[in-house]
């Protein structure tokens, strides 16, 4: 296998594209050089798993955020997202994929173990809707900082409907440690400052990222089919599975699609190619401050309620729907886009991972191990500037893959050529497989080339995706969609409660969550504003920062 991923079948011509020639000597100086140097390469990484909390007939649940579980405002771990009944599982920093997954999962064992007749949901796309305001909005408490939370979300109803923001994903935060960086810096003999070159290299990767993100789609897509629920009356060209789900036979990821976190304001008027973090920070920022015509028309405080944050095409940074994000961790109470561009580029989250509905917690330990050796990959690889053509190709090559990527003689475009989509798969592949030997020679085993084995047969084989198996499933049990989400999401309940929490770990997390009670209480009695001031503070911060 590995002699078949670095020399790959070529399909048009004898010879490697120069710039291939020029990624593949670049790849090797650095493992190289890395090789002598194992205490460099230590990766931060950290997992937010998304998951809908539902009744035993698969219906959103309709009750408040467990008691047990403390406050979603300040609990480092446990919190949710848009609804009040969508939990948001957030773990640590760790220096190990197994630990990451061991605290991921210990994050579920006690979730299950005060959850009683509900379960969490073992897709992206969602359970049984029924109508938008049966979806009840996350609350975080009366601070100032709650309610802007609650108002944002509101915001999010407002403009695209309750029921996309119900879709769930998993996000991967990954950074590399500060020695890492010195060392890069004067293997590449930069004269920058430290900031400014760990900020251009994390663009570099995120730039490579979103170019052949298209590959992730396919291999992690897991969303091939939807409840009819969920359609209800938007526009779709989806073909019918059954009489309660819809789907398309060669789809990956439909959560990537239109049906999903998509918005037109942002298309039409957020053009950010990652070229660097100023154009990041200005172009976010102009697009929080700039007013919205359609968002305009809905209002922002109406009948003494707030419907959202601002009338802008943004009402943050965090509305910017996209595949990859450049992150900081600001200070209590400070901008953090401010911070970003303050202080640089600290991690990257990678945001189109689907749920995976085999997996108990919708990602193992086998695709965090291929994502690090596909971010170093992306790293260290030539990372050209991206022009609006090639901004335009990664998202024409994405939607491709979103709606047909399991398909035979798939073609996408490559600097306005077109490219056999399995071809330039192997050809990714291949060079993953290179950092995945290298990070394997430090941690002693074969587990990082193992993982690129596993894409490697997903690649040559679409029924071997979570897709493909999702709907070989489907048909072979001739169930619907719902159905087998729900019996993945049983299945999991099982899973986590057949291991349940020590005393010790059951004291442990219960006094966090009466620990995170006690912080809100802190953060709401530390408010001197009122809730209009800290609106206007809050929008006021962005325009320093917009683009002149």
């Amino acid at each position: 296998m590995h002699t078949n991923l670095l020399k790959p079948e070529p399909k048009n011509s004898s010879e490697p594209a120069p710039g291939q020639l020029t990624q593949l000597a670049t790849n090797a100086a650095f493992i190289k050089a890395i090789a002598g140097n194992p205490d460099l390469l230590v990766f931060n990484r950290g997992i937010e798993r998304e998951a809908l909390r539902v009744t035993p007939t698969g219906h959103l649940a309709n009750t408040p955020h467990p008691d047990f579980l403390g406050s979603k405002l300040a609990h480092p771990k446990v919190t949710t997202d848009f609804s009040e009944a969508q939990l948001e599982l957030i773990t640590p920093v760790h220096l190990s994929p197994a630990a990451a997954v061991t605290d991921l999962t210990n994050i579920h064992r006690f979730i299950y173990s005060g959850l009683e007749e509900e379960l969490l949901w073992s897709a992206s796309m969602p359970c049984m809707l029924t109508d938008d305001e049966s979806i009840p909005l996350a609350y975080y408490g009366e601070s100032n900082l709650g309610r802007l939370k609650t108002t944002y979300r509101n915001g999010l109803g407002y403009r695209y409907g309750r029921g996309m923001q119900t879709i769930c994903a998993v996000h991967y935060n990954f950074s590399l440690s500060d020695r890492f960086w010195d060392w890069l810096q004067q293997f590449e003999k930069s004269v920058e400052s430290p900031k400014i070159f760990r900020s251009r290299r994390y663009f570099d990767l995120m730039r490579n990222f979103r170019r052949f993100s298209f590959l992730l789609t396919y291999l992690f897509g897991a969303s091939p089919a939807v409840c009819n629920s969920f359609l209800k009356n938007k526009q779709h060209s989806l073909d019918s599975f059954d009489e309660t789900t819809a789907y398309l036979a060669n789809a990956t990821s439909l959560r990537s699609g239109n049906l999903g976190y998509q918005s037109d304001a942002q298309a039409q008027n957020i053009n950010i190619c990652y070229d660097s973090l100023e154009e990041y920070v200005t172009t976010l920022a102009t697009a929080i401050s700039t007013e919205y015509d359609t968002y305009r028309k809905i209002g922002t405080h109406v009948d003494g309620e707030y419907r959202q944050v601002n009338a802008n095409i943004l009402q943050s940074e965090a509305e910017f729907y996209s595949s990859i994000r450049a992150k900081s961790v600001p200070p209590p109470g400070e901008n953090s886009l401010t911070y970003l561009s303050n202080e640089g580029v600290q991690y990257i989250e990678v945001r189109l991972l689907d749920v995976n509905p085999y997996l108990p917690l919708g990602i193992d330990e086998s695709e965090i191990k291929f994502l690090d050796a596909f971010l170093l990959y992306c790293l260290i690889s030539d990372s050209p500037q991206h022009d609006d053509q090639r901004c335009a190709e990664v998202r024409d090559n994405n939607q491709a893959i979103v709606y047909g990527g399991r398909g035979v003689d798939l073609m996408l475009m490559d600097k306005a050529e077109a490219r056999d989509f399995k071809s330039w798969g192997e050809e990714i592949l291949g060079g993953v497989l290179e950092f995945s030997l290298l990070l394997d020679s430090l941690e002693g085993d074969d587990s990082y080339s193992r993982s690129v084995e596993t894409q490697s047969a997903r690649l040559n084989d679409p029924d071997m995706t979570p897709s493909g198996n999702i709907l070989k499933d489907m048909a072979r049990e001739q169930i619907p969609f719902f159905r087998f989400a729900m019996n993945k999401s049983l299945e999991h309940r099982e899973y986590f409660k057949s291991m349940p929490l020590t005393p010790d770990e059951e004291k442990s997390y219960r006094l966090s969550a009466e620990k995170s009670k006690d912080r809100q209480l802190t953060i709401e009695r530390a408010d001197d504003i009122s809730f209009d001031d800290y609106l206007a503070k809050v929008s006021a911060s962005y325009l320093p920062l917009q683009q002149t």
